[in-house]
């Protein structure tokens, strides 16, 4: 298998001069190789460095104009890795760019929340952002032949789509690998960022949530059942988000204090990871939770597929009937609503819910099945 695979972003493309262009996304999902493939062929002086390196921190996060523009003198590009780890790194990168309108500059970051508030406010107009996520069943179809990807279907759904997992060659390596992304990677930000007083009872609600994806539920649910406040739970949830473990996805209904009453759902970034967390990496087809595992799997390609084609912020929502409970699984909002129902297996009692159809009659609900994914997911 071909190691590299081409990504959907072109830096060179996004790149401009005087402008921080911003590349968020969890751990080991390829920021480094991206920018690394965009490197190899530059024929100009570029320097990339890290955030974790300490010598880094303090020059970059001193605030000291002199010591900055040294670090970046006679360069044409300046990549700054891991940037959350450097204090004040808005600062320093607008010191940069202020004074060096000539230079392109390029920071990525896996935790979305610390990054976001250091750059923000110094950098307002003056910076790109795109988010990285694992690979994409859009990027492997450029690559590879629709069959192929079929036929690998159930392994993507186990094993989701990390590149090193992606690449690996045997269901041991990949089992491995997934096992040390949870056990060395997947919280590295939230403990180096935060003083979290209970690892233990936040490993027990990353499985409470990994049981329950595709089913809302409560923060004071989950807080009865990890042990801890709600209000530690309602932070911890928080920052799971943040740094790009969980997605939250809220309840649809153009009236609020209908929406209010009912709970937000939680998926994963990657169903490999989810599903390393649980243990479980038998045959999707053969699991008793394969729905809850193609939900999530859908609706996690269906944000990739859209933020590769650069839509402009579409919104997410689940739907969830006030009349008997029934759900539609994603109400995608952007220039009006679609609305899909994931199942594994089509069966026809699932494509209408009055309700919904009688409120948006053009809108009707698609279902994405393991026949049909590639009409609604690349």
């Amino acid at each position: 298998m071909n190691e590299y695979i081409k990504r959907t972003y072109n830096i060179s493309s996004l790149v401009s001069k005087g402008v921080v262009l911003v590349i968020y996304g969890p751990r080991r999902a390829g920021k480094t190789t991206l920018f690394k493939h965009y490197t190899k062929d530059l024929s100009v002086p570029y320097l990339v460095d890290s955030g974790d390196n300490i010598t880094v921190q303090e020059i970059l996060g001193s605030g000291d104009t002199k010591r900055i523009l040294n670090r970046v003198e006679g360069l044409s590009i300046y990549i700054i890795d891991e940037a959350q780890n450097v204090p004040n790194i808005g600062l320093g990168l607008k010191i940069m760019i202020d004074a060096r309108p000539d230079l392109i500059v390029i920071a990525t970051g896996s935790s979305s929340f610390d990054l976001a508030n250091k750059i923000g406010e110094p950098l307002v107009g003056r910076r790109e952002l795109i988010t990285l996520y694992p690979f994409g069943l859009q990027e492997l179809a450029k690559q590879f032949p629709r069959h192929e990807i079929e036929d690998n279907l159930n392994t993507l759904l186990v094993y989701g789509l990390y590149p090193q997992i992606y690449t690996a060659k045997s269901t041991f390596e990949k089992e491995s690998k997934l096992k040390e992304i949870v056990e060395g990677y997947l919280l590295k930000d939230i403990f180096a960022l935060e003083k979290i007083k209970a690892p233990s009872q936040l490993f027990h609600l990353i499985k409470l949530l990994a049981q329950y994806i595709g089913q809302p539920v409560s923060s004071s649910k989950l807080a009865s059942e990890v042990g801890l406040n709600q209000k530690t739970v309602e932070r911890y949830l928080n920052l799971l988000e943040k740094t790009f473990v969980i997605h939250k996805v809220l309840p649809f209904s153009n009236k609020l204090s209908k929406s209010l009453k009912f709970k937000p759902k939680y998926y994963f970034y990657d169903t490999g990871i989810r599903n390393a967390i649980i243990g479980n990496f038998t045959e999707a087809s053969t699991r008793a939770d394969r729905g809850q595992l193609w939900e999530n799997f859908c609706y996690m390609e269906r944000i990739k597929k859209n933020s590769y084609e650069r839509l402009s912020h579409p919104e997410y929502y689940f739907y969830q009937s006030y009349e008997n409970g029934k759900e539609i699984d994603i109400i995608e909002e952007y220039n009006g609503y679609k609305a899909f129902e994931c199942k594994w297996n089509f069966t026809r009692d699932i494509v209408s819910l009055s309700e919904w159809d009688k409120a948006y009659p053009d809108s009707p609900i698609q279902i994405i099945t393991k026949d049909n994914y590639f009409d609604f997911l690349i």
